[in-house]
């Protein structure tokens, strides 16, 4: 066969199989518009990588029963929706009352059970968190359940490590789960003598001999721990020493993380159940292997634990967002370390804003992925003739994930606002009716902004030509960042 022939041959082969991907994208995966078309054009501008960028970051995941929970698991789930639905007690005058609209869309789209007997602590610093955090693990007594996207081999993640290792040795039951792509330095034998002393470990959709992973675009984001089914950590913090402020080039670190005792803690360590055992394929550890709360807290907030991912059916945390800022009378503060919204989320700040409702929005200025920062800066830049405020946080780099509404609710959690958490990461965040709870991360974004330059209108139309291009070609990039 001539050489002409055999290069037309892999070039009909080529458009062949962009063809079928196309089709694929178009007509099976349903995708919305704005990823269909930003994945449309990888496929046909950059053929032959193009097809092997989709099969490693384009593809969906299953959405029926991912999870895998038995019929009389999800019938057990479902009667637990609907006898909240129907009987949940609202008091007149109650948070639960005003926003019981929020309540029942949690309710019927994500399962978001809520409970009412918590109690809970802010934290806004890595040292605190950890030391607490520590402290909590040294006086567990049955069991410990860790979970985090990043894990890094350092000294806070050999502490974390020993820690652990501790009270495995005193027969303590523990399980550490930590995400394949986060934590891509992380191997198994960091973790030897925990597992030598009955501890368990394991990788969220493990990479194919360390160098392949097929599921690289669909992370596990969570940040949970579960301490002898009584207390659960949730927020934004990984372990690693840049998470106390220790790395020179970031600087100080600011994230928010609850600590939590009371009904939630149920339903946290229902969630790290599911992701355990995804991770841990072909040994379901089943609920009854796992500790629960003993008897009823005497707390006094209210909260939902909604969780979302690649496999929901919908944006179960996004449309919670949204559904709290179109809920806003006066006051929508929010923090986010990338703000690459879509655009029902971009309309709903407008119009709040235009309904008069003070809209307020606080990203790092120190860029940790050039593309991500840059397109942030496009969507931000667009609400500034709205009259939306934009705060950039100078003192470090700003990871916290959290909203805050009327200072009544609020929620605290993993998710970012950009597409990659909206639909392509596994995420969760605590959803709190608390007017306590929602006045102290006010106050916390108020003493924030002391640190925060705001970027103006005037200023952002003053930036540079090269400015305005990398925002452009983020912004078009930006439904699959």
């Amino acid at each position: 066969m001539e050489i002409g022939h055999v290069v037309t041959f892999i070039v009909s082969m080529v458009t062949l199989g962009n063809i079928v991907l196309a089709g694929i994208v178009v007509f099976i995966e349903r995708r919305d518009i704005g990823s269909t078309w930003a994945w449309l054009m990888v496929l046909f501008f950059i053929p032959l990588l193009g097809f092997v960028v989709y099969v490693f970051f384009g593809r969906q995941l299953k959405q029926k029963n991912f999870y895998e929970l038995s019929s009389g698991e999800r019938a057990f789930l479902q009667s637990a929706v609907d006898e909240q639905l129907q009987h949940i007690q609202l008091q007149e005058g109650s948070l639960l009352t005003k926003y019981a609209d929020l309540l029942r869309m949690n309710l019927r789209s994500s399962n978001a059970l809520v409970t009412m007997d918590n109690d809970i602590v802010v934290f806004n610093d890595g040292k605190a968190k950890f030391d607490a955090l520590f402290e909590d693990i040294r006086n567990a007594e049955k069991e410990i359940n860790v979970q985090y996207y990043i894990i890094q081999k350092d000294a806070l993640g050999r502490r974390l490590r020993d820690e652990l290792t501790k009270k495995a040795k005193e027969g303590v039951k523990v399980r550490l789960l930590y995400d394949e792509i986060g934590s891509k330095r992380m191997t198994r034998s960091f973790f030897n003598e925990l597992i030598a002393h009955g501890g368990e470990v394991e990788a969220f959709f493990p990479s194919l001999f360390r160098l392949i992973n097929f599921r690289i675009n669909n992370r596990n984001h969570r940040k949970l721990c579960i301490i002898d089914g009584e207390i659960a950590y949730i927020g934004g913090f990984n372990v690693g020493d840049e998470y106390l402020g220790l790395d020179a080039k970031i600087g100080y670190w600011r994230d928010t993380h609850f600590r939590i005792e009371g009904g939630a803690v149920d339903l946290i360590q229902g969630r790290f159940i599911l992701d355990w055992n995804k991770a841990a394929s072909g040994k379901k550890t089943n609920r009854d292997h796992f500790s629960f709360r003993s008897e009823r807290h005497p707390g006094h907030s209210a909260v939902q634990i909604i969780s979302s991912g690649p496999n929901s059916q919908t944006e179960h945390l996004k449309n919670m967002y949204l559904k709290l800022i179109m809920s806003a009378k006066k006051s929508i503060y929010i923090q986010t370390p990338y703000f690459i919204p879509d655009s029902s989320f971009m309309d709903a700040c407008k119009i709040a804003r235009l309904s008069g409702v003070d809209v307020r929005i606080m990203i790092p200025n120190k860029p940790d992925h050039p593309f991500v920062y840059s397109a942030t800066l496009a969507y931000a830049g667009e609400l500034l003739p709205y009259g939306v405020k934009i705060f950039e946080y100078e003192k470090g780099f700003l990871h916290a994930k959290t909203i805050v509404v009327d200072q009544e609710v609020a929620s605290v959690g993993t998710m970012n606002i950009d597409t990659r958490s909206f639909r392509l990461n596994f995420e969760v965040n605590a959803l709190v009716y608390d007017e306590k709870v929602a006045i102290q991360l006010y106050d916390l974004f108020l003493q924030d902004s002391k640190h925060c330059s705001e970027l103006t209108l005037e200023r952002y139309e003053a930036r540079s030509n090269l400015a305005k291009a990398k925002e452009a070609v983020s912004r078009l990039l930006s439904p699959i960042l």
